[in-house]
């Protein structure tokens, strides 16, 4: 038994805080024991296993600013994360034989000054997300990704979520070309989209289209949703009368500027386009619904350019929901072009337009491309490969200690 903490800035609803929770469940499962620390949980927007009792969470330095004056968000989650680091060190009884850190290297050193062996999880190196427009951005961000680099580079294995990530890593970090991470494809246990799936209710679904098109991501401006908008008006235009709708559903804290401003962005370009009597937005959803939303869709459209690695086409597939992606980054690894899904070019509506306009001529081509979808899930992305791996990480790490 591996004695394993977790500490991760802020433990909501996102693609890697999924992640790490699955991250979580894989060890405990084979009798590791797990635990977070974290910068911020709340019990009314995180996932279930955090507030159910199967993964205990402890909260540090939620009192600390998450911006200062509307900005410097990068430098306050450093500061966060360091103050978690610290709070683990010297502060608290957990005990611990190794740490897992996702997200924010800087808080590295502190860990290190007790030895401690740290993985550390690439889910995208942060110096690339954002952009630096003017000189005093250039000015505010270059000691952050100086320490971003340097910091990452003395975890004991840094682990990345796809084979897309690993290479931007390789170009990104360029003093850091001694070390290969190692892919870890991040896979839910897909037990909880075993259970049974409700019916869909009129809060849920409202429109009962023959074809219903559903996008799943937060409401945020790099996930590049307005494309799904923009696509699906193409869609009306080629096939006037056509019995579709849109679903837009997305992760949203309303803490969150971005999530509140985004959520209004699209609203207004769905009023623009004159969709809004097709198009529903639903604000956050719970693992039941989000089940129901795949169980009960034609198809997935996902938007995200270059995207990192992608859990939902991988949940959808396993739903047997069939995926149209962007052809770059993580789909590229995880979805079989016009097997499991269809693949577009980057910021292409038209394209996007005529893939969705296949699943809405042909009836039947969701339930045959959805069956081969599962089929490829269950073959090369099931979380017994991803715990198995995860594991033996785990144990290499422990034996290196013991010698």
């Amino acid at each position: 038994m591996v004695r394993v903490v977790f500490i991760h800035p802020d433990l909501g609803i996102g693609g890697a805080e999924r992640a790490v929770v699955d991250a979580a469940l894989a060890l405990k499962s084979r009798g590791h024991e797990v635990e977070f620390v974290t910068a911020h949980h709340d019990p009314s927007h995180c996932f279930q296993e955090t507030k159910d009792g199967r993964l205990k969470v402890t909260v540090a330095g939620d009192w600390l600013p998450r911006k200062i004056f509307n900005r410097f968000y990068a430098l306050c989650a450093y500061i966060r994360m360091i103050y978690v680091a610290a709070y683990l060190m010297f502060f608290s009884s957990i005990r611990y034989d190794i740490i897992f850190c996702d997200q924010i290297s800087a808080c590295l050193p502190i860990l290190k000054l007790r030895a401690a062996k740290v993985i550390f999880y690439c889910h995208f190196p942060d110096l690339l997300l954002t952009q630096r427009k003017t000189f005093w951005k250039q000015m505010y961000r270059a000691p952050l990704d100086f320490i971003e680099e340097k910091t990452t580079g003395m975890a004991d294995c840094i682990l990345v979520n796809s084979k897309f990530t690993a290479s931007v890593f390789h170009e990104t970090f360029t003093h850091l070309q001694h070390i290969q991470p190692e892919v870890l494809y991040p896979i839910p246990d897909f037990s909880a989209f075993d259970l049974p799936v409700d019916a869909p209710d009129s809060s849920l679904m409202p429109l009962k289209s023959k074809t219903i098109f559903l996008s799943i991501n937060r409401y945020e401006r790099k996930k590049n949703i307005p494309l799904a908008i923009r696509a699906f008006g193409k869609l009306l235009e080629h096939k006037p009368g056509a019995d579709a709708s849109l679903i837009i559903a997305g992760g949203y804290d309303s803490r969150v500027v971005e999530n509140v401003e985004h959520h209004q962005e699209l609203v207004r370009l769905s009023k623009k386009l004159q969709l809004d009597q097709k198009v529903t937005f639903l604000q956050s959803f719970s693992d039941a619904q989000k089940r129901t939303l795949l169980n009960y869709s034609t198809c997935l459209v996902y938007t995200p350019d270059r995207e990192h690695f992608g859990i939902v086409p991988i949940e959808a597939m396993y739903m047997k929901c069939p995926v149209i992606a962007i052809q770059s980054g993580g789909p590229l690894e995880t979805i079989e072009d016009a097997v499991t899904g269809i693949l577009c070019a980057p910021d292409n509506e038209e394209e996007v337009a005529n893939a969705m306009l296949k699943f809405v001529e042909d009836p039947e081509l969701s339930s045959k491309i959805g069956e081969a979808g599962r089929s490829r899930v269950t073959k090369m992305f099931s979380f017994v490969n991803f715990t198995n791996k995860l594991d033996s990480i785990v144990q290499h790490l422990t034996s290196r200690m013991d010698n």
